[in-house]
């Protein structure tokens, strides 16, 4: 028998979902700090593919170790790519090119816009997921914190053009449909869904890097930039995917987008804590308009009042 939308709707996350939501926000956060030393001698697209190619290999290693078996994402191949084309290549190739036109500022808020276009999408696709008041207020207020957090920064990236915008909002998009693809894989480990992922996006960016760039200086990175580069690759990029994919697994599409608004925040704490950068009061109420964002979506403390 059919499930109505009512019974089917999903709860308010439990506390575990929380805990893996805020760690994938402080690792992903940190990624920045990882990336800031890597691009100043590898291109973007170069980077990418080191990213998702070291991660692959990573996990390959630990499936081939620990289990479960790789071959459980043979019958999903197609879904893979889907995934990887729509989570990785598309994504990331929009990201750099809008903000070779616009600032920091403007390109984190309209990322932080991802929650808002995976509730569109997951109430016309879903019956798990639908759209409610306190979900929309919750995104509204996150988006507006991470622009309140931003600020000078937001105001000084405002005037870039509307192709820019356009590929930050498509990126946003994109991640959206990246999370609906990730709700088919039923019953897969999430070792598995993130290994395949990376995977297949390192069989879909070798030829894009090698007909852009060659194989020419490819490996010329000094030290501290190999350094950087395996710790975005294996802490930001293969444990934090498992992670991913576990939270969309247990918590929801939607949910699972959250984690766009905690991250530039969690950026900004960890210049704080261990760059020594200073905290301006409007980085404050943007990091509590968020915080205040995802206890509305959560609904459990208005639910009681």
């Amino acid at each position: 028998m059919a499930m109505t939308a009512t019974s089917a709707q999903r709860g308010p996350m439990v506390l575990k979902d929380w805990g893996q939501l805020l760690l994938l926000g402080a690792i992903w956060g940190g990624s920045f700090f990882f990336a800031r030393i890597a691009v100043a001698e590898l291109h973007p697209l170069v980077l990418v593919l080191f990213r998702v190619a070291i991660a692959a290999i990573a996990l390959q290693l630990y499936l081939a170790i620990r289990g479960p078996s790789f071959r459980l994402a043979f019958p999903h191949a197609g879904l893979f790519f889907l995934l990887a084309f729509t989570n990785n290549v598309v994504p990331f190739s929009l990201i750099f090119a809008g903000q070779t036109q616009l600032g920091a500022g403007v390109a984190s808020v309209l990322n932080a816009t991802t929650p808002f276009w995976t509730l569109i999408l997951a109430n016309a696709l879903t019956s798990d997921e639908k759209l409610s008041w306190n979900k929309l207020a919750g995104i509204a207020l996150g988006i507006a914190g991470t622009a309140v957090m931003i600020g000078p920064g937001l105001l000084a990236g405002l005037g870039g053009p509307v192709w820019a915008k356009f590929a930050l909002i498509g990126a946003s998009l994109s991640y959206g449909v990246a999370l609906m693809v990730a709700r088919r894989f039923k019953g897969v480990p999430s070792p598995v869904i993130a290994t395949g992922q990376l995977t297949a996006s390192t069989v879909i960016m070798i030829p894009i890097v090698l007909f852009t760039y060659g194989p020419a200086g490819l490996f010329s990175a000094s030290p501290s930039v190999w350094a950087a580069v395996l710790a975005l690759a294996l802490l930001s990029t293969a444990f934090a995917y498992i992670l991913y994919f576990n939270l969309v697994a247990s918590a929801g599409a939607t949910n699972a987008s959250l984690v766009t608004l905690i991250v530039p925040a969690s950026a900004m704490l960890l210049g704080f804590l261990f760059l020594g950068e200073r905290l301006e009061l409007f980085e404050i109420g943007g990091v509590v308009l968020i915080a205040l964002g995802l206890v509305t979506i959560d609904g459990r403390l208005f639910g009681r009042r």
